[in-house]
């Protein structure tokens, strides 16, 4: 009897430690069936963010775009020499470019706030006022003789008699555009700060010639009496009207303003991590002598560096004047 219940606790013993085995085994399995299950999770979490990384990209990814440009010279010659530069970027950034030429700045600035150019050209007053306007960001800017800055330039003929700006009183000033910067923002700043005159009230007339070259040749050809471009746009003419430089019955440079950031090249809001491709695809441009000489041919640009919004603070200042009086996109 005793020998029997002794054989009993044994089995009981056994028993037990059997099913406190498959216990912890099944709890042990049980546990590793929940690792693995949040192990699932995290990486099906992880692959739905990849995922939706890649769609919010290909979704910022347009199948084309349209470059935007302003003609400061001749039009026709800046429609030709645009086309290589949109052939060279689209095969950049895999997609169709275009570019456009627009009759002038407003246009531009406007055609960029409604979706129709993607990436434009355009000058720093232009720029402020898109910025403003349809919160436009800028990218890049020009570099020209290895600056980021350039001056205005007033030019009258060398036979005028004008010999300083409070000579200009009374007489007719030609401008490429009113949302010009170094065409009419900086001049007129320099006007009212310098000699407290307004320009409508020191000048006879006020002549918007479409761009710079045909602001000069205003005056060349005695319809004007002044004309305020980049320095020196005489070089431009300089082909077609070789007399530009004569000491005699040419244009002559009678002032320059405080210096003005460079062009820029800016885009529409909403491209995404895109806009980052564009602005690479333009840099790779500066290690390339065939797409500088194109930017050379388009703008006189020699090469392209990134900018920033706060580097066009000075031209935001210059506005301050004018933006209870005047809208330039209007």
């Amino acid at each position: 009897m005793k020998k029997l219940f002794t054989v009993l606790m044994s089995s009981v013993i056994v028993a037990g430690l059997v099913a406190c085995g498959e216990s912890e085994g099944a709890q042990e399995e049980t546990a590793s069936n929940e690792t693995d299950t949040e192990e699932t999770t995290e990486d099906d979490d992880a692959s739905e963010d990849d995922a939706s990384e890649e769609e919010e990209e290909a979704a910022d990814r347009p199948d084309s775009i349209t470059m935007g440009f302003v003609p400061s010279t001749d039009s026709d010659q800046i429609a030709a020499t645009v086309e290589p530069l949109a052939e060279r970027l689209s095969e950049e950034l895999g997609i169709e470019v275009e570019g456009t030429v627009m009759t002038n700045y407003s246009a531009l600035v406007e055609a960029m706030g409604s979706g129709q150019v993607e990436v434009g050209f355009i000058p720093a007053f232009a720029y402020v006022l898109a910025s403003e306007r349809h919160d436009i960001e800028v990218i890049l800017k020009s570099i020209r003789n290895g600056e980021d800055s350039y001056r205005a330039q007033y030019s009258v003929r060398a036979d005028s008699g004008i010999e300083s700006l409070e000579d200009l009183e009374g007489k007719v000033w030609t401008f490429p555009d009113v949302a010009s910067t170094s065409g009419y923002l900086f001049p007129a700043t320099q006007l009212r700060t310098e000699l407290g005159v307004d320009e409508d009230d020191f000048f006879a007339d006020l002549l918007e010639a479409g761009s710079h070259d045909n602001a000069l040749i205003t005056v060349l050809e005695g319809n004007a009496d002044v004309a305020t471009t980049f320095e020196d746009a005489r070089d431009v003419i300089a082909d077609d009207y070789p007399e530009v430089f004569d000491e005699e019955t040419g244009l002559i440079q009678l002032g320059f303003t405080d210096p003005i950031p460079n062009d820029t090249i800016s885009v529409i809001p909403g491209l995404g991590s895109f806009k980052d491709e564009i602005q690479q695809a333009f840099l790779s441009f500066n290690d390339d002598e065939e797409m500088i000489e194109i930017m050379q041919e388009v703008y006189r640009w020699d090469g392209i560096a990134e900018a920033a919004d706060e580097d066009y603070d000075i031209v935001r200042e210059a506005y301050e004047l004018f933006s209870d009086e005047v809208d330039p996109l209007n």
